[in-house]
């Protein structure tokens, strides 16, 4: 849908302070751009992190998406690398609980700010916080660096090689490469996620043990009627949805409310209760500020009847509060780059396998209606040509706005396989400037060396 305006203006031309350089620029602190960070300081390089907010971490900090991992168990096949490190790193700085369906940690969203912070500055990292991507800066077909907006008004970084990490490919498309944007009607719902505080975990865990739910209690319930292999149909899920429908039933939550419902994360020894993902807002398109703002009003209105209800109908949340918001929407779906190779169903679903490999992600999908956990030891390989957006030099791209189909894209848009990428997209960067090479012909096998070295399996 064409956005409507009411004319245009013309700003004055500017000149605009160069106020660094650097070798690797990301753009964007989430699972991928912190790996990507991380990845490239490692491999030797200057590294610069620009973040629109005031921490690092994006999907885990900013929106409060805690489970890196919950898809593990006992056979999954992981990458290792960064993916692994952020949970162990938090679990060990105290940032982080075992997590309630699987074998992994439930990071704390406000914990990991300082996790982050720590291994930023361990690695060498040259941080910039609050400020926002506003335009890239090209020579041709080059990008060479990119403005930013923020209280200091515009300042212009330059950079040998940058990383789209934003999660919407804001970079690649703003620097002409081809993206294409989910329609509005076929996008994952976006969520708020939210905490609270005052819950009796006994009494609470006492109920879910007495009405115990399964990833079959998924199926048939309208926004959560998905396809599954079977394998993953008795398994524990920490899934709530009759409350909700007693809520409906009795008047609690307007009759038409009838998607509130879905996931929990960690009850803790202190009455909070987290990672709630409750509420999902259909026909929010996470790059029209528009959307974003009315998802943000409804989906906080959604998640007071949400506490409303579980105070009524849960046993131990009689006395539970609202402890804090996500300080943003979480997207899940929006624009994509054509990438040289872009991710097809068939890839993450048949264990696809890559010549210019640089990580493995278990076969775990989640959206779209399917829902399909690792628990038999498969995965697929990650090739290196999914991070190479079309048209625009010197440009990685990590994270979910890697090129793919929509069910390649409801596995690689997972905050560990964005973490992977992110990894992969750093030593790449870090290879092509050590050797004075494009992008686009980094010597695969020097990659993976060093990915190797780093800990990350791609094979």
């Amino acid at each position: 849908m064409a956005r409507r305006t009411l004319g245009t203006i013309r700003e004055p031309a500017r000149d605009v302070d160069v106020v660094h350089e650097t070798d690797v620029l990301v753009v964007g602190s989430g699972p991928a751009g912190l790996a990507a960070a991380l990845a490239g300081a490692r491999a030797g390089v200057e590294v610069t992190l620009v973040e629109r907010f005031g921490c690092f971490g994006g999907n885990i900090t900013a929106v409060g998406v805690e489970g890196m991992a919950w898809y593990r168990h006992e056979d999954t096949v992981d990458a290792g690398g960064i993916a692994r490190e952020l949970e162990e790193r938090a679990h060990a700085m105290g940032a982080a609980v075992p997590e309630s369906q699987s074998l992994s940690y439930e990071l704390d969203a406000e914990g990991f700010k300082v996790v982050a912070d720590v291994l930023v500055e361990e690695a060498g990292i040259r941080p910039m916080l609050h400020r926002t991507f506003v335009a890239p800066i090209l020579e041709a077909d080059a990008i060479t660096g990119i403005v930013t907006e923020s209280k200091a008004g515009r300042e212009a970084i330059l950079a040998r090689r940058v990383i789209d990490a934003t999660g919407d490919a804001d970079v690649a498309h703003r620097a002409g490469a081809p993206t294409y944007l989910t329609p509005r009607e076929e996008m994952l719902a976006a969520s708020v996620m939210f905490h609270l505080a005052g819950v009796d975990k006994a009494a609470f865990l006492a109920g879910v043990a007495a009405d115990r739910h399964t990833y079959a209690d998924w199926r048939g319930e309208g926004e959560w009627d998905i396809e599954t292999t079977g394998k993953e149909d008795d398994l524990f899920s920490p899934f709530l949805s009759e409350p909700f429908k007693r809520a409906v039933a009795d008047g609690v939550v307007p009759a038409d409310l009838t998607t509130i419902g879905g996931t929990w994360g960690a009850v803790h020894d202190t009455g909070e209760l987290t990672y709630l993902n409750l509420v999902h807002l259909a026909g929010i398109d996470g790059t029209d500020p528009d959307d974003l703002t009315r998802g943000e009003i409804e989906g906080r209105r959604q998640a007071m009847h949400a506490i409303e209800t579980l105070r009524r109908y849960t046993p131990g949340c009689e006395n539970a509060r609202l402890r804090n918001f996500g300080m943003t929407l979480g997207i899940r779906d929006t624009r994509k780059i054509d990438a040289a190779y872009n991710l097809t169903a068939d890839d993450v679903r048949n264990e696809a396998r890559f010549d210019d490999s640089v990580g493995i992600y278990p076969e775990f999908i989640d959206g779209y209606g399917i829902l399909i956990l690792p628990t038999t030891g498969r995965y697929y390989q990650l090739p290196y040509r999914n991070l190479l957006p079309k048209g625009v030099r010197r440009l990685l791209v990590a994270g979910r706005s890697t090129g793919g189909d929509r069910v390649a894209h409801a596995s690689t848009r997972n905050m560990s396989c964005c973490a992977v990428l992110g990894q992969a997209a750093g030593i790449a960067a870090a290879q092509s400037l050590k050797v004075g090479c494009e992008l686009d012909a980094v010597r695969i096998a020097a990659v993976q060396q060093e990915l190797e070295r780093q800990g990350v399996r791609y094979v």
